[in-house]
Formats: structure tokens, sequence, C-alpha cells
């Protein structure tokens, strides 16, 4: 029962290349920094990525993309990363592309064990039809296009079928976690950590806080252990170093809002 293990490395050590691995973190927020740059130090390449997106240049999923270790992604936002949108068009990166709340349920669905559901998002645009450049030739060419995908009428409207995500690992980031490996998170890290880390066969939990077993009161966690193989404690640094995408300053206040 006790998941916890010595450090980030060896928490990573088995991750083959080729690996496909669910990812949590929103922007730069929960992201698994720690365990990331970890792999990165492994040298592992060939990676199948599932986030919400690939991170930025120097931090998160970025690490490993500006070092070409990742050779497809599924996701539903790049708009931040030019070296993504380098390598996609030319042809380098394999990318899938789904909207937000598709790939949240996808990751969902894998997770709870359940292979396809139906859903309005996509209807009567090239997500159902097909034909989404998912790779493209060095010669601008379409070389991979996506499939098209079963679509049926429920009460008299239309649905195209998703199927459930699941991957060899996970790597996620909680706020609080227990030796056991339940899990809290904080905030906006709560929104892909928990289908990341249900999605992953083998999931990798980073904590900001490690907590002996039975400290986490039932009603606190957000993901039951049984998601969760092992579990890495950041040290007060780690836990502190902490990103925004975007730094605002609100010209109308001389304290000014910080927003990410």
């Amino acid at each position: 029962m006790n998941k916890v293990r010595g450090s980030a490395a060896e928490a990573v050590a088995d991750i083959p290349d080729g690996a496909s691995l669910a990812v949590g973190g929103f922007g730069l927020s929960g992201v698994p920094d720690t365990l990331i740059r970890a792999l990165y130090a492994r040298g592992v390449g060939g990676l199948k990525v599932v986030s919400n997106n690939c991170g930025v240049y120097g931090r998160g999923l970025g690490v490993l993309l500006d070092a070409g270790r990742i050779a497809r992604v599924t996701g539903s936002y790049v708009g931040e990363n030019k070296e993504f949108a380098r390598q996609y068009l030319s042809g380098e990166l394999e990318v899938e592309l789904l909207p937000q709340g598709t790939l949240a349920e996808r990751l969902r669905a894998g997770g709870a064990g359940i292979p396809a559901f139906y859903t309005p998002a996509g209807v009567g645009t090239q997500v159902a039809r097909g034909g989404l450049p998912w790779r493209y030739a060095p010669d601008g060419t379409v070389a991979v296009a996506s499939p098209p995908k079963e679509t049926r009428d429920f009460g008299g409207r239309p649905y195209v079928l998703e199927r459930g995500i699941r991957t060899d690992y996970a790597l996620v980031r909680a706020w609080r976690g227990d030796h056991h490996g339940n899990l809290v998170f904080r905030r906006a890290a709560a929104n892909f950590n928990p289908l990341a880390a249900m999605a992953g066969r083998v999931t990798v939990a980073e904590v900001e806080e490690l907590l002996a077993p039975g400290e986490l009161a039932p009603d606190e966690v957000h993901l039951p252990g049984i998601y969760v193989q092992r579990v890495v404690a950041l040290s007060p640094e780690e836990a502190a170093d902490k990103q925004i995408e975007h730094l605002v300053m609100s010209a109308s206040s001389t304290r000014g809002t910080v927003r990410s």
C-alpha cells in the first residue's frame, strides 16, 4: 500500500521509448514539471502524449517537445507554443486536436472502463467528417488525415462517437497526497489532473504535501488511490516553483492584478 518512491527519477525509470502518456495540467497550472524533467533526463523519445496543451518553451511538456522527444500529441489547445506549430507544420509532429470537453470526457471514460460514448460536440464539422490534418508531409501536403467518425441520432439530434482514452502511463501533480495514493487537487489544477490520472495504466503523482495514511479525511479526497501506483513527494523548492503564462497589470489599479 505504500506507493511512495524515493525520487522522480525512480518513479519514471521504466517508461520506455514510444510510451503513451496522459499528462495533467491546464496551461502552466498543475503541470507535473518535476516528473517531466526526470523523464527528459532519461533521454526517452517517440512519446505519444495526451494533454490539454503541450507547455511552453522551457516549461511543462515544452521541455520534451523542444528536445524532439514527442512524436504525437492529442490535445485541445496549442496557441502559446511556436515550436509546436513549427514541428506540426513541417511534418515532424502528429497532432490530433479535439474539443476540450471531448478530450476531458475521453480521458474520464477510458479510466472508467467505458470504451466509447456519443457527444454533440463536433457534429457537422471535420471532427466528425474526417479529413483534419494529423500529420503534414515535408512538402506541405497532408500525409495523415483524421478518419470519419460514426454518427447517430438520439431524440432527433445527431451525435458523434468518440472513444475512451487509455495510456501506458500518466503523470500528474496534486496539492496533497498520502502514502496510499489518495490525492487532493487545488483550484485550476483540478481540471485535467484527475482525468489524466484515471486514464493511465500506471499513474505517477508528484505531490506538494505528502501526508501519512489517515491524515486525509475521506470527504477531502478528489481521486482515490486505486488510480495511482506511484507517489513522489516534492521538495519545498519544487512545490513553490510555479509559473504563469501571462502577467497582466491592471491600468486602473496601482496594485495590479495577475491573470494566468
